[in-house]
């Protein structure tokens, strides 16, 4: 008879049980992160199949990481006082139950209600993995290898995301989309039962309903306004009064966690220097590379006419560069010190931004490959980052650590697109020289619509018949690209200077800091 091992906690695990262990937590990590992309290649065919308008795939899209990020530290919570691995668990079978009922969806409206589901499901995942961690990996040398490789999963799993949908749609139907998350949150929930320790906050806060409300209610508000500036523009008067009701509710959120001498998010983390540098690295490194991946897809699939599966295969070299190089980091940070890692890790990312605005005109694939693997290799650095935030914090803050860490992911994402999206958007206007071509016909509603965006450029080109038009976009797009590269760049080495000053010389996350 075959006789199970149940690892009772963290000390009793063997060196093998804990890496393997580590295998569980990414393959974890790397599903949901797949999950925020990954539907994006299957809209279309989504589309013809239940009719659905454009402000349900505004919704269908949107609505996961808005549930997402306001159950985030609700959930790192819960986590702490029922069991991480309780959780986890719990988690990854709401996400495989709840991937399995696409199957029974004939309507947009029921496909909004799944993507909210796998929102709450993931939330109850994401912080988790990172929190155990800290509990499994209890030596700090072998915790800063195993936070590298959680970080290269973490930074892999959004451009697998579309690449994995657009191979899964040249064979299967949307739903596959879904149903690819089944076998693996089957095997995570099997796996983890016998692999993973139970790990709990002995002293875990009371449960703190208002704090709860406030923190879902603004975190929910604070990503809502940010996507709808970025759709509305910076004019839009409904985005500003959310906004303020956003910051409104934060800031009470704060203040109650202040006062309380037993908060539900420790916010008196960020009085550490080092902790405050790590979050500020994922912060800006997501709000520069979200944004520009997002204008990258676009020249790749626009300008440059390819399919969304190839699209995603030429996005590789950034996930290259972060899987090559996260694994050598802290062996890198040992020897040369966590801080000069972090910092210099960021101005690579910056410099691979940099490389297309000196060298982008005009613009090349081989040239934004290149760019992309020195973003994706400098980006590995925010595996330090992450060993730094996990070390700040005491081992019974890990769950607020992590909560912290994955708001920060998620806020720089959002704030990106939202900002250097608009102004990418707005550069592509200034280039664009519209003016020129009013004698042949391009004026009023078809110049309103060809400097909304390249697709509408081209179009207008298209039925217009001016080939010379789609040239001038062409080149705008290219231009509004290279020069967001620019400010992204300037930003990432801006960052890596601050974080530079803010981690102390002698901090070694090889060692357990007390």
């Amino acid at each position: 008879m075959l006789k199970l091992s149940f690892p009772v906690s963290a000390e009793s695990m063997s060196p093998k049980q804990r890496w393997t262990a580590l295998v569980v937590l990414s393959v974890s990590l790397l599903v949901v992160m797949m999950d925020m992309t990954i539907l994006i290649m299957a809209l279309p065919d989504l589309v013809k199949d239940l009719g659905t308008t454009s402000v349900q795939q505004l919704w269908i899209v949107d609505i996961y990481s808005l549930i997402l990020a306001g159950m985030l530290i609700p959930m790192s919570a819960l986590a702490d006082r029922w069991g991480r691995k309780r959780v986890l668990l719990t988690g990854f079978a709401i996400f495989g139950l709840i991937s399995l009922l696409v199957t029974f969806v004939d309507s947009s409206e029921q496909v909004i209600a799944l993507r909210a589901l796998l929102g709450a499901a993931g939330a109850m995942i994401m912080p988790t993995t990172l929190s155990m961690l800290r509990t499994i990996f209890q030596n700090p040398k072998e915790r800063a290898t195993a936070l590298a490789v959680w970080s290269a999963v973490s930074a892999a799993g959004a451009i697998i995301g579309p690449i994995v949908g657009g191979a899964l749609l040249e064979y299967f139907a949307w739903q596959a989309t879904f149903l690819i998350n089944v076998p693996f949150a089957a095997l995570a929930v099997l796996a983890g039962v016998f692999l993973l320790p139970e790990a709990r906050n002995a002293n875990a806060a009371r449960w703190d309903m208002l704090a709860t409300v406030l923190s879902m209610a603004g975190m929910v508000a604070l990503v809502w306004s940010i996507k709808e500036f970025a759709k509305e523009g910076l004019g839009d008067s409904v985005s500003w009064m959310v906004l303020t009701f956003a910051v409104i509710l934060l800031v009470g959120f704060v203040i109650r966690c202040l006062r309380s001498s037993d908060p539900l998010l420790d916010v008196r983390l960020f009085k550490n220097n080092a902790f405050t540098a790590g979050t500020i690295a994922a912060l800006i490194s997501m709000f520069a590379m979200n944004a520009m991946l997002l204008l990258v897809v676009q020249w790749l699939q626009v300008v440059e006419g390819l399919s969304p599966f190839k699209a995603g295969v030429y996005l590789l070299p950034m996930a290259l560069g972060s899987l090559l190089f996260a694994p050598l980091a802290p062996m890198l940070a040992a020897q040369m010190g966590a801080r000069t890692i972090l910092s210099s890790g960021l101005a690579l990312a910056g410099v691979g931004f940099l490389i297309m605005f000196f060298f982008g005109q005009p613009l090349a694939y081989p040239l934004l490959a290149a760019s992309l693997f020195l973003i994706g290799a400098g980006s590995s650095s925010l595996a330090i980052a992450s060993a730094i935030i996990m070390l700040s914090a005491p081992q019974e803050k890990a769950g607020n650590a992590a909560a912290i860490e994955e708001s920060m992911y998620d806020l720089g994402g959002v704030l990106g697109i939202a900002i250097l999206g608009s102004i990418a958007a707005q550069l592509y206007r200034n280039y664009l020289n519209v003016d020129s071509f009013i004698n042949q016909g391009i004026s009023g509603p078809l110049a309103e619509l060809a400097k909304e965006s390249i697709v509408g450029a081209l179009e207008v080109s298209a039925q217009m018949g001016i080939a010379g038009f789609a040239a001038e976009a062409v080149s705008a797009f290219n231009n509004s690209l290279v020069t967001t590269g620019l400010i992204g760049g300037i930003i990432m080495i801006v960052i890596a200077t601050v974080v530079f000053m803010l981690v102390p010389k002698t901090l070694d996350i090889t060692k357990e800091h007390h």
